[in-house]
């Protein structure tokens, strides 16, 4: 291979846009190339997302967008996802062992917001990432009975700590397993977020690439006190496609800005009814909410997931879609959001912090 061919296939390497994403490989990847001794190519690209379920999909559409852009033969395509701390607030600091938090919101209740949550952690796990849930609506706590974790209670080894329950792969925490799923949470505000903070701090969650916090809706003080008080690496906003949960979608959106949350997109939730006897498709909610909130606050609809009977029986009984159908079009529907999402937080800026050594200074 030529000097100027070798050029080329970095050249093309940068500009391909991996199917079903919008960012360009060059803004979410490390890209390598060498060249062997009999003339074929061989590509590494280091993901900052986790994709191990399209490794097959993205290998043979690299390699068939290098032979025909630029005549090269015999190329292999290695792949390897390393999921890396971003940044944060600038008033935070990361939390240890965990590189990214994700706050999925919503300006108000009844959009799925937490079935959601679930599905996307769940398909960040299953492409390859150690993921954690934290159910962080303490009035309305759902992620235990989505997860069938019904009346299970997490462990203390030291009296200081808690140990978080896992199922379907992830870690997860939250008020529902701590009290009687019955009682009635009559707190005030300070109390909420002193529970979010010690289910938060004091959770040993070990190593996470991902912390998907489901948070509760509404744009109120406590929100913005999570907000300010969690260091986020993202957030992603819940609507339908309706104008009255589009008015508060968009207060939640710009609480984020305002305290310096990058918003990595929109998911529009129940955008279609299909229904199950007939096939008919209908925008019962209506049609283009998502993607017009999405255009005015120039941020990405990360996908578009359907009103469908089987989601709700089965998060109902403790196997969110995702693990019940992983092949199913409800669930891919789940796992290309989850991938935009990822993909859109590894574009951004990464976290340098900890590379930094800790300067002490002393009085001589």
């Amino acid at each position: 291979m030529t000097a100027s061919t070798k050029t080329n296939v970095k050249e093309v390497l940068k500009s391909l846009i991996l199917p079903g994403l919008s960012k360009r490989l060059d803004d979410i990847a490390v890209i390598g190339t060498e060249d062997a001794s009999d003339g074929s190519v061989r590509v590494s690209i280091a993901l900052g997302f986790p994709a191990e379920r399209s490794y097959g999909e993205y290998r043979q559409f690299i390699a068939g967008e290098l032979e025909r852009q630029t005549g090269a033969t015999g190329v292999t395509v290695e792949f390897d996802s390393e999921v890396v701390a971003h940044g944060v607030q600038t008033s935070l600091k990361p939390l240890p062992g965990i590189r990214n938090v994700i706050a999925v919101a919503s300006g108000k209740g009844g959009v799925g917001k937490s079935t959601v949550s679930v599905n996307l952690a769940l398909a960040l796990a299953a492409d390859g990432a150690a993921v954690g849930v934290l159910d962080a609506d303490i009035y309305g706590p759902s992620q235990p009975h989505m997860l069938g974790l019904v009346d299970q209670q997490p462990v203390s080894n030291d009296g200081k700590t808690m140990e978080p329950l896992e199922a379907h792969g992830l870690k997860v925490m939250s008020i529902g397993l701590l009290i009687d799923a019955s009682q009635p949470m009559a707190w005030r505000g300070p109390m909420v977020t002193s529970a979010l903070n010690q289910m938060l701090m004091q959770t040993n969650w070990g190593e996470l690439d991902y912390l998907v916090v489901d948070m509760p809706p509404g744009t109120g003080d406590i929100q913005l006190t999570l907000s300010q008080r969690i260091p986020v690496s993202g957030s992603v906003i819940v609507t339908t496609p309706q104008n009255i949960a589009l008015l508060d979608a968009r207060k939640g959106l710009q609480m984020f800005r305002k305290v310096s949350i990058p918003v990595l997109g929109v998911i529009e939730n129940m955008s279609t009814h299909i229904c199950s006897s007939c096939g008919h498709e209908d925008a019962i909610f209506g049609s283009g909410g998502g993607e017009a909130m999405a255009q005015d606050y120039d941020v990405e609809l990360l996908g578009q997931l359907p009103l469908d009977a089987t989601i709700r029986s089965q998060t109902d009984s403790g196997e969110p879609t995702v693990v019940a159908e992983p092949d199913s079009p409800r669930a891919l529907a789940f796992f290309k959001a989850a991938r935009s999402m990822s993909s859109a937080l590894a574009a951004r800026g990464k976290d340098y912090s900890s590379k930094f050594p800790n300067i002490v200074v002393e009085d001589s």
